[in-house]
């Protein structure tokens, strides 16, 4: 597989960025929506797609570790490094933690886990009402609820903080650093 270069990213580098992009923006629209809406007939859609999008993040990651972070295209300051690489980690993590807190919070919730009908994980149905779920562990579907939460938000905003940065470099800078991530290079 062809690598990065100062002036060009690779197919690899560029398909697998907008598609954990486009989905993990999509599941947190669609998560937001369920919580808000307890629309709960999204929910095994949100897990399937949850499972798909968390293995194409695992072959993102592996990429990464294998071909290393794209090269900056100029010396930018210190502070904006720093930032860009704080971002970056916080999206790389925020997109592992997301579906490993979802599926935990989901199995040891007792409400079991499914991609697009194939049962990974059994739901636990309480004996005597079996329209509930009983959990495995409630103490850690709690604690993998709060992360899924949280993390959520943490990810969210590292989005949009990754969004302002790319318009930054766009509009402002002027360097290509967009037109890169488009599949133009430079």
């Amino acid at each position: 597989m062809k690598r990065d270069t100062v002036t060009q990213l690779s197919a690899t580098t560029i398909g697998l960025h907008w598609l954990v992009a486009v989905s993990i923006i999509g599941l947190l629209l669609v998560g937001a929506y369920m919580v808000e809406t307890k629309a709960y007939a999204l929910y095994s859609w949100h897990k399937s797609f949850g499972v798909v999008v968390f293995l194409i993040v695992l072959v993102r990651v592996g990429w990464r570790i294998t071909n290393g972070w794209p090269e900056p295209i100029r010396e930018y300051p210190a502070l904006e490094r720093i930032t860009a690489k704080v971002v970056y980690w916080v999206l790389i993590l925020g997109t592992v933690l997301m579906p490993v807190s979802g599926f935990l919070m989901s199995s040891l919730g007792g409400y079991g886990v499914d991609v697009f009908g194939m049962e990974l994980v059994a739901r636990n149905p309480d004996l005597d009402n079996p329209t509930k779920v009983v959990a495995h562990n409630s103490d850690l579907a709690g604690l993998a609820n709060s992360i899924h939460h949280w993390v959520g938000y943490i990810l969210f905003t590292a989005v949009i903080l990754h969004i302002a940065g790319a318009l930054k470099h766009h509009l402002m800078d002027k360097d290509g650093t967009l037109s890169r991530m488009l599949g133009r290079g430079i």
